[in-house]
């Protein structure tokens, strides 16, 4: 596939501005006169729009699509998603991107990146920059089939409880009191890095554990803190305080807590280096959700509550997150027996 050459972008479209007529609206109609106003070139450029569409806690997963998806593009020649001339790609270019993905990346992957630029295409449309056939063609491409095992891993209650204690045994309070609520949380409500951190103090009524969520799609969910929970975010708030703002915010060096909120990423950080302290093999944030699925679908929850208390929009996402298969076909399997005794004929005899 050759590299696309770049061409000049069209020239940004102003928005408009509605402004109240002098005398004021009429009581029966209320008129208004549109003004043309001078916008950024980044309103209107595809790849900003089409990020702007998306949940917060998704745009840098879809950027980072929109970057690798340029690279092979390009030929590695641009990185700069902006400066890529989104509206001269055709459907032979997306046809040879596919299949550069088919070969590179598992089947999800490589769904997610075609994902994006389909999306980038769609507001290059919207905006003129696109016609309607050339967007038809490209959109046409299909999707790359396959399946892989699904990602994560099941914590065990073990392994949690490992977690727990080392923050409770953190040399500053105010650290292992914050990440104590932070794994908590996770471990008991199974929401997400980004709805997390996006918690404030608000939300959580500790009183009856309920907890207000904001998730994908600016949805709001409510779920509840149960058990240890309950005593873990009541420890961290004994040192917090309970004035409004964000509920998991920074700790400095030295145990002082800083009221600023923390970004998702800082959620990966906290519980790598929680795992290594506990001497646990790998684990994330998301394998928390996973194991909470499971857990509740053992303990003999439905799976459209299950889906209601994780915020999925499908059933089958929820599905896919449930960990019980692994567990009953490796119980099965230890019904098996292998008669291998690694013992040779003559020590066996003798």
């Amino acid at each position: 596939m050759s590299a696309i050459a770049p061409t000049p972008a069209p020239a940004p479209l102003a928005p408009v501005e509605l402004v109240d007529d002098e005398e004021g609206p009429s009581p029966d109609t209320a008129e208004a006169t549109l003004v043309l106003v001078e916008a950024p070139a980044a309103e209107t450029h595809p790849v900003a729009l089409y990020l702007a569409r998306l949940a917060p806690g998704s745009r840098p997963v879809m950027l980072s699509a929109l970057k690798t998806a340029v690279g092979l593009l390009s030929h590695g020649q641009l990185e700069d998603v902006r400066a890529f001339p989104w509206a001269t790609l055709r459907y032979p270019h997306l046809m040879a991107l596919r299949a550069l993905l088919r070969e590179r990346y598992a089947p999800a992957t490589a769904n997610r990146l075609l994902c994006a630029v389909r999306g980038v295409l769609k507001e290059a449309w919207r905006l003129g920059q696109l016609s309607t056939d050339d967007y038809q063609r490209a959109r046409d491409v299909g999707g790359v089939g396959g399946s892989r095992l699904p990602a994560g891993r099941d914590v065990a209650m073990a392994e949690r409880q490992r977690l727990l204690q080392v923050c409770i045994d953190d040399k500053y309070p105010a650290r292992g009191a914050r990440d104590a609520a932070m794994i908590a949380i996770l471990s008991g409500t199974g929401v997400r890095r980004a709805e997390v951190v996006g918690l404030d103090v608000a939300d959580v009524e500790l009183d009856t554990g309920a907890v207000r969520v904001l998730g994908k799609g600016d949805k709001e969910r409510r779920t509840y803190l149960v058990d240890g929970a309950v005593r873990a975010l009541e420890w961290w708030l004994s040192l917090r305080g309970t004035e409004p703002g964000p509920m998991l915010t920074r700790v400095l060096r030295g145990g002082h807590i800083r009221m600023r909120r923390l970004q998702a990423r800082a959620v990966a950080v906290v519980i790598e280096r929680r795992i290594r302290e506990a001497g646990l093999r790998d684990a994330t944030a998301h394998d928390f959700r996973r194991t909470l699925t499971g857990d509740l679908l053992d303990a003999g929850a439905d799976l459209a509550t299950v889906q209601a208390i994780l915020g999925h929009a499908s059933p089958t996402t929820t599905a896919r997150y449930d960990r019980r298969g692994e567990r009953t076909r490796k119980k099965a399997l230890e019904l098996v027996k292998v008669p291998f005794s690694g013992k040779r004929r003559e020590e066996v005899s003798s």
